[in-house]
Parts: C-alpha cells; structure tokens; sequence
C-alpha cells in the first residue's frame, strides 16, 4: 500500500509559509469568513406528506453526512415537491455541518438536496479562501469544540456560538497544497480499508469452505437428529447466586457466532435456566437468532436463549465443541429461523430445532475436526484484530499530520 512519504511534503509547505506568510497567519472568525443559515423542515417530522412522490428531492439530515467529507450516496429520506418550499435548497459543492447529535461532520456535497435545521449551510464566502481548505479547517475547529458542547447524549452546538469560532487563513497556494496533500491521505485510507477489509472477508469465506467440507456427512459418520443426542436443560439456578461473568442474556450473546460479553445487568429475583462447562447456548428470539456460545463457565440465563446440553450417555460419543461447531453453521441458523414462530418478535421453535438433522463422526474424527476448525477460528480472530490495528495506526498518522498541516502560528505585527 503507497503511503505519502512527509518528510517529501513539509519543506514544500514550509517553503511556502516562510515566502508568504513569515511572521504568521491571520485568523477569522467563521462569521467574518462567511454567510450561513441554518437548514429547515416543515413540522411535524412525522407527516407522510413531507416525503418522496414526484418531483421528491434528497433530504440531508446529520445521518446522512459521512465520516469522509461527504455525503452518503443515498439520503434516508427525500423531501417531497409540497414540503420543499418550507426547507432549504442546497445545490452540489455546499460546505455543510452537523450541530446537534453526532455535531462537527463536515462535507462539501456532490449532489443538489434539501438540509435539515440540523446542520448550518455556508452559503457564501466573504474573503478568498479554498472551500476545501475552509472545510478541512472546519471539521478540526470542530473536533475539539464539541467537547465542550452542551448535552450528555445528544451534544448541540448553536449557530451562535460557533460564529466565533476561529481558523487560520494562510494565503490561497499554500491553502491549496494542503488541500492536495489532505485529499492524498484520504483516497489512500480509503483504499487501505477497503483493501483489509476484502482481504479480512476472503479469509472468512476460506473458513467457512472447509468448515462445511470438514462437517459434511461422510462413510464414517451416523445421521442423528438433535434431540438423539442432546436435549434442553431444565436445571434451575437462582439469579442471586449469579453476576456478570455467569449471566447470560441474549443481549450478551454476539452476533454471528462469535461467543459472548459480560453483562451489565444481572436479575437480582426470580429462578433462571442454568448452564454448565460445555453447554450451548442459542439466541431464541428475532434479530438474535443468529446467536451463539459454548459455555465455559456455570451460569444462568432466561428464556430468550434455549441451552443445549448434550445426554449423559452420548457425551463419550459426542464432543461438545464438535457440536458448537455443527449448530454454528448457516444451515442450522437457516432451518431455526425458517420454523421461527411469531409476527413481531419471532422464536425458535424449540421442538423444530430438536428435529435438526446432524452427522456425527467417530470421536477421534470429531477431535481432528475441531483441531482445524480451533486453528481456522483463530487465524480468523487473529486477522479481525489485526487488520483495523494498522487501519488505525494509519488512521492515527494521518490524524497527526493533518493537525500539523492545520496548525499555523497566529499572525504577529512587528512594528
């Protein structure tokens, strides 16, 4: 992956601050820098009548503004021909920003919308400045500002208070060369993530081949259904005899097969399933079907996750991680949901999962199985861990020399 090599950038840079601009650079207010509005809804959000049919327009709300300086391709909403007369037009290459909720995302927009009174609109520049420089300026002036927004969960800053906000103005080529050098990073970045991001998504599609060639019936193996081995555990456990390392509520379990979290909340009444070393435990309601863990641990949990222990008699036949492994699969979570029962929040149903077809091999087969499959889910993990450890490491990089590119000393008259 090309990297932008600095120490190439800075004497140019520098070059070209002490040429124009020796003794510092000017600082503005935004409001000396520019003219801008807040965008602007009809009330109450909700009316059906405010959104798409003919003539129906993009209608940018915070949401709708990426981390990348841009849009999203595709608005939540559009605004329809009735309700954009009570909003604001914004045409392609507006500097737009968030003031409330997720405040401080800045994009210059690629595409004529209407803005919601979420986010201020610049809609004409008082001095000469590069409008990518200005936004660039912009969302750093803003990274540090919002910490100090008023509001715990939803954080707003008014249009107000960020008037008086400052940035350095430095002469246009020099605003220029930087804007060139930021839009660099930011392709790169973007490539990188999407470079580790194919590579993190073909490793988990080799796993998931052999995972299906290695459980795959075979010559050795006997059919069996679910309840031939294994049944729900009906064993009991008071919820005060647990805390967070042996509760389990399906909101612990992750999604996708990938174990579990401890829990922040612990029923402090009332008796729960118990679960055991080696037990399966199965998210068992909708959007958590696609949930599970095997139990390292004694615990409890309620009824929104079934436990799957396996019978005394077959446990010398039947390895528990075999089984995880086996009810891990996206033909086991296709046949749950595909008898789930229910309109809203739809359930397992309990005795159509006992009726699961599953292959069991001989033990010493099971064991070679899960050997590979242990190193597969590894290698997995490993590169799940890995690969956005040095996304972020570029990240932080970036981050470093775009505040350097950013930062100038403030202008000081000699005289």
């Amino acid at each position: 992956m090309e990297q932008i090599d600095m120490t190439k950038q800075q004497p140019k840079i520098e070059k070209l601050i002490a040429e124009l601009c020796p003794n510092g650079v000017e600082f503005k207010t935004l409001g000396e820098i520019a003219s801008y509005r807040r965008g602007s809804f009809p009330q109450p959000y909700g009316e059906s009548k405010w959104y798409n049919g003919e003539g129906a327009m993009p209608f940018v709300q915070v949401a709708d503004v990426g981390d990348d300086m841009r849009l999203v391709k595709k608005t939540k909403h559009k605004i329809s021909k009735l309700a954009q007369p009570k909003s604001v037009f914004v045409p392609a290459e507006t500097v737009i920003v968030t003031l409330q909720g997720t405040i401080g995302r800045v994009a210059v927009t690629q595409y004529d919308s209407y803005v919601d009174r979420t986010l201020a609109i610049f809609e004409t520049f008082k001095i000469k400045i590069n409008k990518k420089y200005f936004a660039y300026q912009l969302e750093s002036k803003f990274k540090t500002e919002k910490e100090n927004a008023r509001g715990s969960t939803i954080k707003t800053i008014t249009k107000e208070e960020f008037t008086k906000f400052k940035i350095p103005t430095p002469p246009l080529p020099i605003q220029e060369e930087i804007v060139k050098i930021l839009d660099s990073f930011t392709e790169l970045e973007a490539e990188l993530e999407a470079e580790l991001e194919a590579e993190l998504e073909a490793r988990k599609k080799q796993y998931e081949y052999y995972r299906i060639e290695l459980l795959t019936l075979n010559d050795r193996a006997r059919s069996v259904k679910l309840a031939d081995v294994a049944s729900y555990s009906n064993t009991r456990i008071s919820s005060s005899e647990l805390h967070e390392d042996n509760y389990v509520g399906v909101d612990n379990l992750l999604q996708n097969k990938q174990g579990k979290t401890s829990s922040n909340y612990v029923p402090n009444s009332g008796k729960l399933t118990q679960y055991e070393i080696g037990d399966i435990l199965i998210g068992n309601i909708r959007p958590y079907l696609k949930k599970i863990w095997r139990a390292t641990n004694i615990g409890g949990t309620n009824g929104d996750v079934l436990v799957v222990r396996i019978n005394e008699n077959e446990r010398e036949n039947l390895d528990s991680k075999f089984l995880y492994y086996l009810l891990s699969s996206d033909a086991f979570f296709d046949y749950s949901m595909q008898y789930a029962k229910g309109a809203k929040m739809p359930r397992g149903d309990k005795s159509a999962i006992m009726k699961f077809e599953i292959c069991i091999p001989p033990v010493e087969e099971q064991e070679r199985i899960v050997s590979i499959l242990d190193k597969f889910e590894t290698l997995v993990n490993d590169i799940s861990i890995g690969l956005p450890a040095e996304l972020n490491a570029r990240r932080q990089q970036y981050e470093y020399y775009r505040n350097k590119l950013l930062t100038f000393k403030e202008y000081a008259d000699e005289k």
